[in-house]
């Protein structure tokens, strides 16, 4: 038993070549290189007394490669943290797409504010569409009252045409302008006033009137698409070119300077010549104007025509437009309502049998 250990659960000591201090020194530490196979990434370093990051900055040691061992180290970083990115609205979306700059996308306020702020300027006077007719003066008493644009409102296919009726309007001013001149000259030479005033009351009736009457709905009608307004624009033009075809002639007494009153006026006299070619000056330009009309009438009519715009579609436009007014819709229940009201009234005043 002398051969053996006294400890039969200790390390055996016979034949052990690693009972050699020096040996088990040299086992102990770290080899220089180590192959492939013996390479455990989770060993633990005791002579650095750190863990290393195995990586691009800190390769294993490859047995015959050559590749020493080096601590990897972790660089901090100085940038600062990217700003919260802010969800964008649907409203953002589409301003952006179209390149908006009321509301931009890299707007980073919440929405209930720049929604706030869009309504506001939508409210506010200044924003558009801005009425700019008639063009007045910013200092003046009075406002303009409609807001008129051909090249933004109307088709590219119709503004020609709007035009033309819009320069006809302002031919049919100017020419009522005249008319009040040669009445004038007529007060002048022959002492009639009725010419002169009334020529006064034409150019400030038909003047607007016209405007709202005929240009307007034909406007509407154009930019719109709308049978009713059309409808409106031809019943009243209608009426405007046997009105101007009547101050053309020129009937005595009925206010216009036309053909009959400037023919009158001729004679011998170099006044009554002078008196004669103003006014029939006048008269030819209510002939012009009234062959304006005439031509602008045919013509809007054949784009009517060769449009989907019919009376039916006329009928349901004033049935959706202006029945269902809430104007219109109050107005017609207060006549109802104080119809019903005295109806009860004189029931309740009748006598009782």
């Amino acid at each position: 038993m002398s051969g053996f250990d006294e400890n039969p659960f200790g390390e055996p000591n016979i034949n052990d070549p690693f009972s050699d201090p020096s040996i088990r020194r040299a086992v102990s530490s770290t080899p220089v290189n180590r192959g492939l196979e013996d390479y455990n990434p989770f060993a633990e370093q005791g002579s650095q007394g750190t863990a290393q990051v195995r990586g691009a900055s800190n390769p294993p040691i490859y047995g015959g490669l050559g590749v020493t061992q080096q601590p990897a180290t972790l660089q901090t970083s100085n940038q600062e943290a990217p700003p919260p990115a802010y969800a964008r609205t649907p409203q953002q979306t589409v301003n952006a797409a179209i390149g908006n700059t009321m509301s931009p996308p890299s707007d980073p306020r919440p929405e209930p504010e720049w929604k706030a702020r869009t309504e506001e300027e939508m409210r506010s006077p200044s924003y558009y569409p801005k009425r700019n007719w008639p063009p007045l003066p910013d200092k003046y008493c009075f406002q303009p009252c409609f807001y008129q644009d051909i090249e933004v409102e109307i088709h590219s296919n119709f503004q020609n045409t709007v035009r033309q009726l819009y320069r006809l309007w302002m031919f049919h001013g100017c020419v009522l302008v005249l008319n009040v001149l040669g009445g004038f000259v007529l007060l002048l030479s022959r002492g009639q006033f009725s010419t002169f005033g009334l020529g006064i009351l034409y150019l400030i009736l038909f003047t607007p009137f016209s405007f709202l009457c005929w240009f307007r709905p034909a406007y509407r009608a154009f930019k719109n698409d709308s049978s009713f307004n059309f409808m409106v624009f031809f019943f009243v033009f209608f009426f405007q070119l046997i009105v101007t075809a009547i101050q053309a002639i020129g009937i005595p007494g009925s206010g216009t300077c036309g053909i009959i009153t400037a023919i009158a006026q001729f004679d011998k006299s170099p006044s009554g010549i002078f008196v004669g070619l103003v006014l029939l000056f006048v008269a030819l330009c209510f002939v012009a104007a009234a062959g304006g009309d005439l031509l602008l009438l045919t013509k809007i009519h054949r784009i009517y025509r060769s449009s989907d715009a019919s009376v039916s579609k006329a009928q349901q436009e004033f049935a959706t437009t202006f029945l269902r007014n809430e104007h219109v819709q109050n107005a017609a229940s207060n006549v109802a309502a104080n119809a019903i009201h005295a109806q009860m009234s004189s029931a309740a005043n009748q006598p009782r049998y």
